[in-house]
């Protein structure tokens, strides 16, 4: 790639709300759980922010990396009673999705890649902004078999309305979608949670982890998993390949839903990374 800015990948990590929660969904951390000696142990209500993140390459092509939380959350949510669990109660106007494309200047069907992490009710949530456009949806092959292999409004955190009615592609292998930007099979979390790995040229790599991390510390090392994880084995063994990447790279790990990283990071329209 050349020293312009224009012909190089630009990444745009958007925040899209923020949730709150107990930190148990988060981080099954021993030393904060209540034992027989201790069975009284405060709990921890703790921000769990959102994100979207936005790909610009220089072959003219973008890519969005998820798709937020929703603004109706309260009555889309009401009916599997997760809202009691993860409220968006720390959401601006400037946040939701549709504002950002619109600080964006964006139209859906600009976007040439929608890719989704996983289906899971904070991540695919606007996926139908993308219901009429000629973009390509993504999500892994075993993510779409899990979550219309069930009958009924949900199971867990997918809501199958969020998705039910769009065409999804899917990936079943890790696949370079792009020179530079690559989707990792990261399975574990849920049947097909994917993570997203983008090459840049001044910052160096980034891996976009969602919810295959949620936090610094789910990393660790040690890794310590979450309240929400379908298959424990497979997600060890997709942090393993996180790290040997990260290790190998020295890539950035962005995790999911990490409250303190975000506000370390470059966010919003105009804060990009190359």
């Amino acid at each position: 790639m050349s020293d312009t800015t224009r012909d190089k990948i630009k990444v745009t990590i958007l925040p899209t709300g923020t949730m709150h929660a107990d930190l148990t969904w988060l981080l099954i951390d021993p030393s904060r759980m209540a034992t027989h000696q201790q069975p009284a142990k405060q709990r921890d209500w703790v921000e769990v922010p959102t994100h979207v993140v936005y790909v610009e390459h220089p072959n003219g092509q973008k890519l969005m990396w998820d798709a937020g939380v929703p603004r109706d959350w309260e009555t889309r949510w009401a009916p599997s009673g997760l809202g009691q669990f993860f409220p968006v109660d720390a959401a601006t106007e400037d946040d939701w999705l549709d504002s950002r494309l619109r600080q964006l200047k964006l139209e859906p069907n600009d976007i040439d890649y929608l890719v989704l992490s996983h289906l899971h009710l904070d991540h695919a949530a606007n996926a139908k902004f993308w219901e009429k456009a000629d973009t390509t949806i993504i999500v892994d092959e075993a993510e779409k078999a899990g979550a219309f292999s069930f009958d009924g409004h949900n199971k867990g955190a997918h809501i199958k309305s969020d998705y039910d009615t769009l065409e999804l592609d899917t990936i079943s292998a890790d696949t370079e979608l792009m020179p530079g930007v690559t989707l990792l099979r990261t399975p574990g979390h849920t049947w097909g949670t994917m993570s997203l790995q983008v090459d840049l040229a001044d910052s160096g790599t980034m891996i976009f982890a969602s919810d295959s991390l949620y936090l610094k510390e789910s990393y660790g090392p040690p890794p310590i998993a979450a309240g929400i994880v379908y298959d424990t084995v497979a997600w060890f063994e997709s942090v393993d390949k996180i790290r040997a990447i990260q290790e190998r790279t020295g890539a950035t790990v962005v995790f999911g839903h990490d409250a303190n990283q975000i506000r370390e990071l470059r966010t919003g329209p105009g804060n990009h990374y190359t």
